[in-house]
């Protein structure tokens, strides 16, 4: 495949659904049906003996061999491992992610042929840690992933695309403010952007990664439950096929709550049925903290933009979840605004990740560049030191939550001894002063220091946060005639030899250089 022809793809890795887009000859984005026919691919991975099953097959799954299947992995990324024990084994989460990668990848080679060039979504508020999980998934399904993109910021992109933002003669004349609402089956994202002609600005972002669609599922489950419950004395969510059954049935509840006001749910445990039938008014009231959050979230957003609800353009919903009709009913009220719902719900993410492929690979030709992104962070950087006065772990931070990207920012160390050749760098995400109270990202050892250095001498440390919210440091020491390169070590990231290791097992394809 020649340079020109590479494809221009974007991948919608989600919490319950994936998809894959890329652009056609005419630079249109559009999404790619998987090798069931279906624009959306279940995120759900069945372990069957030495089998592994990505997909609705996975899906179906759930009802009958609950133990074996891995579903919402993507709440798990930046941890050590998935929390679930899956025939015997503790799987990382991000090698789940990468066996649905690599479900989409073969798919989609069998229309565009092969690819390894991709954008990957993430969600806004997913941390430094996760991000670069995320990119590890990629790395083990067999991917070079080009960029991680943000959900919300993608969504934009398509909403620009769909509204002619895109091309010259139908750029905005006026800047255009857009909250994209991105409430999706695991997650949810609120960004404030400002589409300024070509450019798309992120003004401030903030959301929620176990919060989504999931969790209305389960209050379903709850109250099926323990309507069960109180008539046979038996609580099928003990049980995992009879939890899984329930929560088949929950899910399809859902969407029949969303256009009718009653559904009837069916369970079956220790050879008692019964057929329990659910409000809408009864699943808004369970769900109403839910709901709550998320208001909480976009009011929180719109004010550390600086704007007012009479300031936004557009009210754009995104994620397969803003199709119940409590969450248009909320934002109306919230906002004196009609919701607006014209992008594809579940495709939108997937669509702007294709055209930021696009663009990338456009700027690698040495072409223009047809739109541009600015993004925000959407956790505050800092180090771990400790208070003199109380002797607690604090947070001192270097680079505030919605700070525009790329930014660099320093920090100066002093050295405690004579001829000390190393200082250790503890790096953490977060709001809070304490540092406990933080993510730690992970810590950068900085050794070789200059021989001879007095007690006391200045070390300065830097640190750029990319675009798409990535974390490089090195560090300097004033007078040296070098920089002192290093690595941050992620207590919870895969070496390189277990990611090559997972690369060939999964996808077969031998290792190459990677960061």
């Amino acid at each position: 495949m020649t340079r020109e022809t590479i494809p221009a793809v974007g991948i919608d890795l989600g919490t319950t659904f994936s998809a894959v887009a890329k652009l056609d000859e005419r630079g249109l984005p559009l999404t790619l049906v998987n090798a069931e026919g279906d624009h959306l691919t279940p995120s759900v991975v069945l372990f069957d003996g030495d089998d592994v099953i990505v997909g609705k097959e996975a899906l179906k799954a759930i009802a009958v061999e609950a133990p074996r299947v891995a579903e919402c992995s993507k709440r798990d990324v930046g941890h050590r491992a998935f929390h679930k024990t899956l025939q015997g084994k503790k799987y990382p989460p991000e090698v789940i992610e990468a066996f649905i990668l690599d479900k989409l990848r073969r798919d989609a080679q069998l229309q565009i042929g092969p690819f390894s060039k991709v954008v990957i979504t993430v969600p806004a508020y997913f941390d430094e840690v996760r991000r670069k999980a995320t990119q590890d998934a990629g790395y083990m399904a067999g991917f070079e992933v080009l960029d991680i993109i943000n959900e919300p910021t993608a969504a934009a992109v398509a909403f620009g695309f769909q509204q002619g933002y895109l091309n010259e003669e139908g750029s905005t004349s006026e800047p255009q403010h857009v909250l994209v609402y991105d409430l999706g089956g695991g997650t949810f994202d609120v960004t404030v952007m400002e589409i300024r002609g070509t450019e798309f600005i992120a003004l401030a972002t903030d959301g929620d990664v176990r919060l989504g669609g999931y969790d209305w599922d389960q209050r379903l489950v709850d109250i099926a439950a323990e309507s069960f419950l109180r008539r046979h004395k038996f609580d099928p969510r003990e049980d995992p096929i009879a939890a899984g059954k329930l929560w088949r049935e929950c899910e399809d509840a859902k969407r029949t709550l969303s256009v009718r006001s009653k559904a009837a749910v069916a369970c079956d445990h220790k050879g008692c049925s019964a057929r329990i039938e659910i409000t809408r008014r009864q699943f808004e009231e369970a769900t109403l903290d839910l709901l709550d959050r998320t208001r909480f979230t976009t009011a929180q957003s719109l004010k550390a933009a600086g704007l007012d609800w009479s300031d936004i353009d557009r009210l754009l919903l995104v994620g397969g979840s803003i199709r119940m009709p409590m969450v248009h009913a909320m934002l109306r009220q919230l906002s004196g605004k009609e919701p607006d719902a014209s992008v594809a719900a579940d495709e939108a993410v997937a669509l702007g990740a294709s055209l930021h492929a696009g663009l990338i690979l456009a700027q690698r030709q040495g072409n223009p560049p047809t739109f541009t992104i600015k993004n925000v962070n959407s956790h505050s950087l800092g180090v771990v030191g400790v208070d003199p006065l109380t002797g607690r772990r604090r947070n001192g931070t270097l680079i505030p939550r919605n700070t525009p990207l790329p930014v660099t920012a320093k920090r100066t160390f002093k050295t405690r001894k004579e001829n000390q050749r190393s200082i250790l760098v503890e790096i953490v995400e977060g709001e809070s002063p304490s540092a406990d109270d933080c993510t730690r990202i992970g810590k950068c050892s900085v050794r070789r220091l200059p021989e001879n250095m007095p007690a006391q001498s200045p070390v300065d440390v830097l640190f750029h946060y990319e675009p798409n919210g990535r974390l490089k440091v090195r560090v300097i020491v004033p007078g040296a005639d070098r920089q002192i390169a290093t690595e941050i070590v992620r207590e919870n990231s895969l070496a390189k030899e277990h990611l090559d290791g997972w690369r060939k097992f999964i996808c077969g394809l031998e290792p190459t250089e990677y960061r």
